[in-house]
């Protein structure tokens, strides 16, 4: 048995660098914090162009319905590059909720890349992330989905990621939200540890060409030992993310999802200790990887609560 990416995954994988990494990232979150979502759309739209909004959308409904793997491909190089907007709530929930014969429009939309949905899912997910500038804002509970009417704001330690407090509006439908829940859930790891890898990457960057006492400081045995601790955390988070997707059982997503997040945290603090205080300044754009690893750590459901699903599935 093969455990690897096969080379068409690979080849999917480089092609959202590419695409990504000639986008202007940094802008488009600064623009997206301000309330500009311009940029934001134009970035997205590269991504429906590459198929990624298509991935959890069945097929019926113009989609790819893609293997939950391909998904963690795609969410992972997403999570790299900071992407901002509802990635995980719109590319990888909203299509589980969504997948019901009458809602065939907005699956196309959402596939299309039309559309951008955002989702709140309580307990673990109260708020909607983003939801005055999505397209479409569902609420989900033990009653089914519901669309839902968007109320106060609330700032998160991430200014591009807005969240929203929700009510439910119209008829409820029947979905299977707990599938959507671990879609959530997984979809968040695989963001973090491509979060995680692009930290690392800049560090390590970082660290071959900043000098202190006539030496690079990536050639001292204490920068060498941070930066492997943290390449070993993301290279044993990362296959959890990968089996998790394989199995979609709630004890692996948990596992996932908590292997993930201290992974990149690890990788913040190494970050953050390497640069010092540089690191955190709001005209270096690794701050924006930096708070949005806050973020998403307590996004659908913080390690703790993850730890604590994977103890009693044992």
């Amino acid at each position: 048995m093969r455990f690897e990416l096969d080379e068409q995954q690979r080849d999917f994988a480089a092609s959202i660098d590419a695409a990504l990494a000639a986008a202007d990232l940094p802008g488009a979150v600064r623009a997206w914090s301000a309330g500009d979502v311009a940029p934001c759309r134009k970035v997205w739209e590269q991504l429906a162009n590459l198929g990624v909004t298509a991935l959890s959308v069945p097929e019926k409904y113009d989609g790819l319905d893609a293997d939950p793997v391909d998904l963690v491909v795609a969410l992972e190089r997403l999570g790299r590059w900071c992407v901002p907007g509802p990635v995980a709530e719109s590319i990888a929930v909203a299509p589980v909720l969504l997948a019901t014969h009458d809602q065939a429009e907005r699956c196309a939309a959402l596939g299309s890349g039309e559309l951008i949905a955002t989702v709140a899912l309580p307990p673990h997910a109260p708020r909607a992330v983003d939801a005055a500038t999505a397209g479409l804002v569902l609420l989900a509970g033990e009653n089914g989905v519901r669309e839902a009417g968007v109320g106060a704001c609330h700032e998160s330690v991430d200014p591009s990621r807005r969240l929203y407090d929700v009510t439910p509006t119209g008829q409820a439908w029947h979905a299977d939200i707990k599938r959507a829940f671990e879609f959530g859930a997984l979809a968040t790891a695989a963001q973090l540890v491509g979060a995680a890898e692009g930290l690392l990457t800049a560090t390590v960057d970082y660290a071959k060409q900043r000098t202190q006492f006539g030496r690079v400081i990536g050639s001292y045995q204490a920068i060498k030992h941070k930066l492997a601790d943290v390449h070993i955390a993301i290279e044993l988070a990362r296959p959890l993310v990968y089996g998790a997707a394989l199995s979609l059982q709630a004890r692996d997503v948990s596992a996932a999802k908590a292997a993930a997040s201290e992974a990149a945290l690890l990788a913040a603090r190494s970050c953050l200790q390497t640069h010092g205080a540089i690191g955190f300044t709001q005209e270096n754009d690794l701050s924006l990887l930096l708070l949005r690893v806050q973020a998403l750590r307590s996004a659908w459901g913080t390690p703790e609560a993850h730890r604590r699903r994977v103890l009693e599935a044992l």
